[in-house]
């Protein structure tokens, strides 16, 4: 038992089936593992509606009706809205909210027989790059407690890195799974853009959300991947028109031949050299299983920043306009009309990061200047988009850094948000673009902090993409390390 926090997805998957635990016996260990709520990962929690589900699932099990995943427990980050328990998108405007439905990728875990063992913290409504925007606390970093664990979904790549859960839920609108799952040293994926439904997710950027599993290994989120994908055109107008897939099918296959894109703008001077380093030897590594590197330009990364801060603003400013007060949510209790209700709502609920992209999306929205920002942005959008798929002529996926450095300390960029925006440099293209993307952990860098290898891939390229991982993995022991005292 005392191991069980240990094992990955597919390990505990096994020993459930096998009979050697108990889903109820998985449930109660990591139930126990959450006391005292370590590094604040977690906004709520209902032991006996976790207990409850993992009873279900040893009935399925004895009974030979159980699901791929049945009785393995998964977190879900706080921006999926669940019957069971209550959902704030990481904000006071949400403060104990309940839905009276599941998101369809927390139902869809749920029928492949996953238990639910509570709410993960996060970047308020997703809005951040280090989880220090939240509105009940930072969360912090399991390999020095000192340091940020990335956003926006920092709760679940924390809670994953501190064997609090085998596996977690997260969104990824600019690189929020694949950043805080290098930064704590575990695997993240964002399938292509409309391969996972957003129904009942809550909304930041619609163009750009899409959600995505976080576990210790490439196998892990292929069997996730698998149960959360599929078509939800009822319900999600963004929702791709594809069977769903199994991703796990070509793990076993060979990395020969595979050509490994390798971007010049994602190795300039910000790069720092301890990120280099491990970066250099992840590469090294796949080209001695077979990969064959070959140089290739994406141009217009440096303008990746500024049309993804006049687009996804923008989305949200519109996104968030139903936070007022009226219908849920928190509303103020001093107002003279109806005018003052909506300021006072708004002025109470929102933190600063949020106020201050919906203020930037207001602007570039507005007349006279939509022309100048918001369509201009529109426009370079899509020649990045085109530069991805000139590069896909050359080469199968494209590796490269996750993020310029590792972790930073706590409120290293409290007074400098602009900071944090330019550390989501390497993540941001693939988001506007819409490909899928993933972060694996190649390696250690200062302070002995996690460092993470992105890896892109082409539109609806993820078994590929996990096969490289995989590969990577059963040749390497990176995503096997744990933070000390885990």
């Amino acid at each position: 038992m005392s191991e069980l926090h240990t094992l990955s997805v597919a390990a505990l998957a096994e020993r459930l089936r096998s009979k050697q635990v108990s889903a109820v016996e998985v449930a109660a260990r990591f139930l126990a593992r959450t006391g005292g709520n370590p590094h604040n990962a977690f906004l709520d929690i209902d032991s006996e509606v976790t207990l409850a589900q993992a009873r279900a699932s040893d009935a399925k099990l004895a009974n030979g009706t159980a699901g791929p995943l049945e009785g393995v427990p998964v977190a879900h980050k706080d921006v999926f809205v669940t019957r069971d328990f209550a959902t704030t998108a990481g904000s006071k405007m949400l403060s104990g909210y309940r839905s009276p439905f599941d998101a369809t990728v927390v139902q869809r875990l749920r029928n492949a027989g996953m238990v639910t063992l509570g709410k993960l913290n996060c970047d308020e409504f997703a809005m951040g790059s280090s989880n220090e925007n939240s509105a009940y606390g930072a969360v912090t970093n399991p390999w020095d407690a000192t340091r940020v664990p990335g956003g926006s979904s920092g709760g679940s790549a924390a809670a994953v890195a501190a064997g609090l859960t085998p596996a977690a839920t997260g969104t990824d609108t600019g690189g929020s799974i694949r950043q805080p799952a290098a930064f704590c040293g575990i695997t993240g994926i964002k399938p292509t853009y409309g391969r996972a439904s957003r129904y009942g997710m809550i909304a930041y950027a619609s163009s750009l959300d899409q959600a995505g599993p976080m576990a210790r290994s490439a196998e892990d989120c292929a069997l996730l991947l698998s149960a959360m994908c599929g078509p939800d055109l009822d319900r999600d107008a963004t929702s791709l028109d594809v069977p769903a897939e199994n991703f796990s099918a070509k793990l076993g296959d060979s990395l020969a031949g595979v050509r490994v894109g390798i971007p010049k703008e994602f190795f300039g001077d910000g790069l720092a050299s301890d990120v280099r380093s491990a970066i250099d030897a992840a590469l090294s590594q796949l080209q001695a299983l077979g990969a064959k590197p070959v140089p290739i330009s994406l141009p217009r990364t440096e303008l990746s920043i500024p049309v993804y801060y006049i687009i996804a603003p923008a989305e949200a400013s519109s996104n968030l306009s139903r936070f007022d007060g009226v219908k849920f949510g928190h509303r103020t209790q001093d107002y003279n009309d109806l005018v003052s209700m909506y300021k006072k709502t708004r002025a109470e609920g929102f933190g600063e990061e949020v106020k201050r992209r919906i203020m930037t999306g207001a602007y570039v929205l507005s007349h006279g200047y939509y022309d100048a920002y918001y369509l201009q942005a529109q426009k370079i959008r899509r020649m990045i988009a085109d530069d991805f798929q000139r590069a896909f002529a050359e080469c199968d996926v494209i590796a490269g850094p996750v993020a310029p450095t590792v972790a930073w300390t706590l409120g290293h960029n409290a007074n400098d948000p602009l900071a944090d925006y330019l550390a989501d440099i390497f993540t941001l293209p693939a988001s506007l673009a819409g490909l899928p993307g993933m972060s694996l952990p190649v390696g250690f860098g200062q302070a002995g902090m996690p460092v993470g290898m992105q890896l892109i891939g082409n539109y609806l390229q993820e078994t590929q993409l996990l096969n490289v991982a995989h590969q990577y993995q059963l040749n390497t022991h990176f995503h096997l390390q744990q933070p000390a005292g885990v």
